[in-house]
């Protein structure tokens, strides 16, 4: 499914018009990456927990020349699916 699907979706299930509907999913994305990227987590009940993981330098090699080098550490974001989200006896929201 792609974001047009999506909307199509959400529309059609809630007679919402599709240009809100796009405004309200780009916003609350928008909303989920500014806090993952301010360190907080972000979690939707029964969906699952948004978040962010640091990890460390490490040593690597290039493949090109077999030479070592080092990887720098750097922040990553995470997901953490909730038990409703991985259940196929899911419950409707």
């Amino acid at each position: 499914m792609n974001r047009r699907e999506l909307i199509k979706i959400v529309h059609e299930t809630t007679e919402v018009p599709t240009l809100a509907v796009d405004c309200v999913i780009c916003e609350m994305m928008n909303a989920i990456r500014d806090a993952v990227y301010a360190g907080e987590e972000v979690r939707l009940v029964r969906f699952g927990t948004f978040g962010s993981k640091k990890r460390p330098a490490r040593t690597g090699r290039n493949i090109r020349t077999g030479e070592k080098i080092t990887i720098p550490a750097k922040t990553v974001p995470t997901f953490k699916p909730a038990k409703d989200f991985l259940s196929k006896n899911r419950n409707p929201v």
